[in-house]
């Protein structure tokens, strides 16, 4: 998927050399939490907003080098990875270089956001089951084995969580067999974590019948 055609260049990237007055009252305007740093071309850094309203307005960003953050994706790096770079540093804003670290622009968070909208994880009809396992004894192969033995496709699956040597699934797949699927992973000692309407539906109908035997003992 190609997201180059993503790079914005609405938003010039300030100097070392620009006054921090200047980069405050630009933070006034924007709503962006970090705005990239280039010395003659070059990706210096990102400064964020927290940090520029604490510096002294007279000074340059050169005097504040230190705190720029370096951050940023190659030109070529797949969605996925720029996701991930977004996650990991807590910005709305993602700076994109060449290979020789030159600027060439920035990404939004929102318009990548929308990339994994466009995902049949998230545009196909389905239903969402969440499982989870000891993180040294579940597979993905079985995993999808599982899905597929059971006349369904997979639009979907990915780490969710990862605590105290349980990992969590979440997994996409069609509407078919929802319910034959979470009970085949019960039967695969997988915790089903997600709830199901039929799954309810099936419950209810234990303790109906637990109910009713009850009733015709006594």
């Amino acid at each position: 998927m190609n997201t180059q055609q993503y790079i914005i260049n609405d938003i010039t990237p300030f100097d070392l050399t620009t006054k921090v007055s200047e980069v405050q009252n630009a933070f006034n305007q924007l709503t962006y939490s970090h705005i990239p740093v280039t010395k003659d071309g070059v990706f210096e850094g990102a400064i964020s907003e927290n940090d520029i309203h604490c510096y002294d307005a007279d000074k340059t960003l050169e005097a504040y080098q230190y705190s720029l953050e370096s951050f940023h994706v190659k030109q070529h790096t797949n969605w996925i990875d720029i996701l991930e770079a977004f996650a990991l540093n807590n910005t709305t804003i993602m700076p994109v270089l060449t290979d020789n670290y030159k600027y060439l622009g920035y990404y939004e968070l929102s318009d990548i956001m929308n990339i994994f909208n466009d995902t049949p994880f998230l545009g196909e009809a389905g239903g969402i089951i969440v499982i989870e396992k000891g993180t040294a004894d579940y597979s993905f192969s079985e995993i999808c084995q599982i899905v597929e033995s059971n006349d369904a496709k997979i639009l979907g699956v990915f780490i969710s969580k990862m605590e105290n040597d349980i990992t969590q699934i979440t997994i996409k797949v069609g509407h078919t067999g929802i319910n034959a699927i979470v009970q085949t992973f019960r039967r695969y000692n997988y915790n089903v974590v997600s709830n199901h309407q039929e799954d309810r539906f099936i419950e209810d109908l234990k303790k109906r019948s637990q109910y009713l035997d009850k009733y015709l003992k006594m």
